[in-house]
């Protein structure tokens, strides 16, 4: 058979792949299914396939979930020392001077005297100046 793929099988059970140009002598054995390898089989370790994604939930966890937390406890503690006579930007842009803080509200003047009483938790971050 001339540049073509072919499967001899043996009185074993085990099978012998041959091909190309000239490759019928080169022929590698293949063991039949149930037949040994030759090596002594290594045990199959039970935890192997929880490792890689208990892996990936740890980096994920570092690298995304822990910075943003700290960003968030940093924000909350910005918000909670935020006085009177302090300018601030919200979460929309608009900017204002803190005239009151409450207990979950600030009353703030923007622009033109305006007075507009927003949550604490809509203030994203203080201006300096």
């Amino acid at each position: 058979m001339k540049g073509g793929w072919f499967i001899l099988a043996d009185a074993a059970g085990g099978a012998a792949v041959s091909g190309g140009e000239g490759a019928a002598s080169a022929a590698a054995t293949v063991p039949a299914e149930g037949q040994a390898t030759g090596g002594a089989a290594r045990p199959e370790n039970p935890w192997a396939g929880f490792m890689m994604p208990l892996l990936l939930i740890a980096i994920f966890y570092f690298m995304f979930l822990r910075p943003q937390q700290r960003k968030e406890k940093e924000r909350r503690k910005m918000i909670e020392q935020l006085r009177a006579g302090t300018k601030i930007v919200f979460a929309g842009g608009i900017t204002g001077t803190i005239k009151e803080a409450r207990e979950k509200t600030f009353l703030v003047e923007s622009a033109g005297g305006t007075c507009l009483e927003v949550l604490r938790s809509s203030v994203q971050s203080a201006v300096e100046g």
